[in-house]
């Protein structure tokens, strides 16, 4: 996976479910302006853009946030009986939808729904289209709560040009408030007219305290570039059949498989196979639980998400691992802990893997690696840098992991032991084990 998209290509474009990148992730939230000012401060991330009451959206509140090639959408329902509303009431904050970028979202949903897909309430093909252009979605369900919207854009809704600082969508409009940005009348094609616009004023009102945390993080970025992978949680006994339904459906393959011998302690164990789109652009891993002396973080997961599979965390890129993880620590961001006897046997294992292979040997400090508390892994393609952050809220259904890719593109194997170990003191902390 690349911060660019590829250039479409007519083979590329003849196939309706080439994905072209993830176009956002987006999560329902409480509170989209507080929870925009947390992803902002700890995370490093732009508030970019805002729909809501005063560019025309009367039953939702949404905050455009970006770092690099990573999209966020934080949603928060403005009345009880927006489905937003409804989730956070039930699960919390939390991831509802990851989208995917596709040169035609119909096709993209026509060629779905024929591989056996079912669409959301509402979720048919649907166009929104003003003066800049148009921006096409179309909605399936996937595992529990979570779905999957491919998007296809056009005119100054390409997303080249969302990339580049253009509107994300009609009814958005830039924080910064530059002008020659449009929030104005949009119709969606097929709901029988136009719908209400708002018309937009010169400012949002924002107040300055946006403004002076975007710029704050314009001059001390954290480095983050891209989604990495995005992992799903399953009820036990479902994840062959999400496997399936990723193979059959989405035409994905699968690109590696762990059991609960590779993935487990003397307390838990789970199990993971990771689907990838036909171009291995897109990851995502399904874990279930395994049997085991005591609860797995899926089950606490499950537990605390009633019973519901979602996704349990995302993945994010960064060129610089020991740059991004001093950044992120000096915000207030929380991480997993190791015990010091990790880093006593880690550097023999990682370069004799590399070594064996050819590869030169890891290239960071390893005083700052043990310092910064990084896990460290390697295989035959070279090696690896990770990082878990701890649960992002009060429910412990939602974190972050920080990758730096040198060559591997594998999960961190051979940190899975020491890294469940972390997760079942936290859990035991929390009285989940």
């Amino acid at each position: 996976m690349t911060t660019l998209s590829p250039a479409p290509t007519l083979s590329k474009a003849a196939d309706p479910l080439q994905l072209i990148d993830v176009d956002h992730v987006r999560f329902h939230v409480g509170n989209a302006k507080q929870a925009a000012f947390f992803y902002a401060h700890c995370f490093g991330f732009q508030i970019e853009q805002v729909s809501d009451l005063t560019t025309g959206c009367r039953d939702a509140a949404s905050y455009l946030l970006t770092q690099g090639n990573i999209r966020f959408l934080l949603t928060s329902g403005l009345t009880a009986e927006h489905p937003a509303s409804m989730e956070v009431a039930m699960y919390g904050d939390g991831v509802k939808d990851v989208a995917f970028t596709v040169f035609d979202a119909e096709k993209a949903f026509d060629r779905a729904i024929k591989n056996g897909a079912t669409a959301t309430p509402g979720g048919e093909p649907h166009t929104m289209r003003d003066a800049a252009g148009t921006v096409t979605t179309a909605t399936i369900r996937t595992y529990g709560r979570c779905q999957h919207t491919f998007v296809s854009r056009t005119g100054g809704y390409d997303l080249t040009r969302v990339k580049q600082g253009g509107i994300f969508a009609p009814r958005f409009k830039r924080i910064d408030g530059k002008p020659g940005d449009s929030c104005g009348t949009s119709m969606a094609v097929g709901d029988g007219g136009v719908a209400s616009g708002a018309g937009c004023a010169p400012q949002l009102g924002v107040g300055s305290s946006i403004l002076s945390i975007n710029d704050h993080n314009r001059k001390n970025p954290c480095g983050l570039k891209y989604v990495d992978h995005l992992v799903g949680n399953v009820e036990l006994g479902k994840m062959n059949h999400w496997v399936r339904f990723y193979e059959d459906v989405l035409e994905f393959t699968m690109f590696k498989h762990f059991d609960d011998k590779d993935i487990s302690t003397e307390y838990s164990a789970l199990m993971s196979k990771v689907m990838a789109s036909g171009n291995n652009l897109i990851k995502m891993p399904i874990n279930e639980p395994a049997a085991g002396k005591k609860k797995s973080q899926v089950q606490e997961y499950l537990d605390w998400h009633c019973n519901t599979p979602g996704v349990q965390h995302l993945a994010l890129r960064t060129d610089d691992e020991l740059h991004s993880i001093a950044a992120l620590r000096s915000r207030g961001v929380d991480f997993l802990t190791l015990p010091d006897a990790y880093y006593d046997q880690v550097w023999d294992r990682v370069n004799k893997m590399l070594t064996s292979h050819g590869h030169a040997a890891v290239k960071e400090d390893h005083q700052r690696v043990r310092d910064l508390g990084i896990l460290v892994d390697a295989d035959d393609e070279g090696y690896l840098l990770q990082l878990f952050t701890k649960p992002l809220q009060d429910r412990p259904t939602l974190f972050f992991e920080i990758i730096c890719r040198r060559g591997s593109q594998s999960f961190g194997k051979g940190n899975f032991k020491a890294l469940f170990e972390a997760l079942e003191l936290e859990q035991e902390r929390r009285g989940n084990l």
